[in-house]
């Protein structure tokens, strides 16, 4: 494993094999925190210069650490299989993905997003009763993709 210096005082991570090649760029990272490099006019992402460019296609990052560009970590996905592997939204509250408060019942509610269509989980008193319930859903729904919870450990005691 190597690291590549990046703008903002980052790195990205990348296999001893590919260091080489990918240090003579220079590489910034991204506001959406990617490594990328200029080439002419267009940006090329470090991701996309390891696994090419497959048509109609999207990279993801395993780990949802887009720093982190080992192979290991990078998989050609489609964009739905790509969103199951997103990370947790920038208006959520819980601290959780997929868990949220309900006023009117005064508990935590679960849910998932699968092709398009909502569905509801469970109701929950505890916030790590309701991530632990996400987590069952996404593995159920989104096998490999999924992105689970990690459980805070003062919740968990």
């Amino acid at each position: 494993m190597a690291e590549i210096k990046l703008s903002q005082g980052k790195f990205a991570i990348v296999d001893d094999g590919d260091f080489e090649y990918l240090s003579q760029f220079r590489w910034h990272v991204t506001d959406h925190g990617y490594a990328c490099r200029k080439n002419s006019s267009k940006n090329v992402y470090m991701h996309r210069e390891l696994m090419g460019f497959p048509k109609g296609l999207q990279i993801d990052h395993i780990n949802g650490n887009g720093l982190d560009n080992r192979r290991s970590n990078l998989r050609v996905v489609t964009a739905h299989e790509n969103r199951k592997n997103s990370g947790i939204r920038s208006d959520n509250v819980s601290g959780y993905k997929g868990v949220s408060w309900d006023r009117k019942n005064s508990k935590w509610k679960v849910g998932i997003t699968v092709s398009s269509k909502w569905i509801h989980l469970g109701r929950f008193e505890s916030l790590t009763d309701a991530a632990k319930a996400y987590n069952d859903g996404a593995i159920k729904y989104n096998g490999e993709y999924a992105r689970l919870n990690v459980i805070k450990e003062e919740e968990s005691a």
